[in-house]
């Protein structure tokens, strides 16, 4: 019996839509995180991009488990000194509640160009709607997250 190696020809992706509301965080964006690898497929192959495309609606509306909300710092740093901005959790999901979503789940893929290219098929959108309905996205509920 042959080992099977999936290509960027013969991938099938599909559309999902992901509705984070009252979703954990981490637990949320690790599921995401897999299926943007295509680990839920049976043709995963390491070294292609054999996952599909990703739709995320109401991320203002996640949850951290906790004292998070409080504690959990975003910390960005412009490269000069005495440039560190520090961001707690809760100004950040006020402000910009997608880019939250997009950072845990940027950092549960591949360091690498491959990652990058994961990366792309994710659709991050803070309401309910999206402009994505052409696509005919699949409504996905997550197994064993709450």
């Amino acid at each position: 019996m042959k080992t099977y190696f999936a290509n960027s020809q013969t991938v099938e992706r599909k559309w999902y839509v992901f509705d984070a509301e009252g979703q954990t965080l981490g637990r949320f964006g690790s599921e995401i995180a897999a299926i943007l690898r295509g680990k839920h497929k049976p043709t995963y192959t390491p070294h292609v991009d054999t996952g599909d495309n990703v739709i995320i609606i109401n991320t203002d509306k996640l949850v951290l488990t906790g004292n998070k909300l409080n504690l959990k710092m975003y910390r960005t740093h412009s490269g000069y000194v005495g440039n560190l901005k520090e961001t707690t959790y809760k100004t950040m999901m006020i402000d910009r509640s997608d880019v939250i979503v997009e950072t845990a789940i940027k950092g549960m893929l591949p360091k690498s160009a491959l990652g990058k290219r994961m990366l792309k098929k994710l659709f991050i959108y803070k309401g309910a709607e999206h402009p994505h309905q052409a696509q005919q996205p699949i409504v996905y509920h997550l197994k064993g997250v709450k």
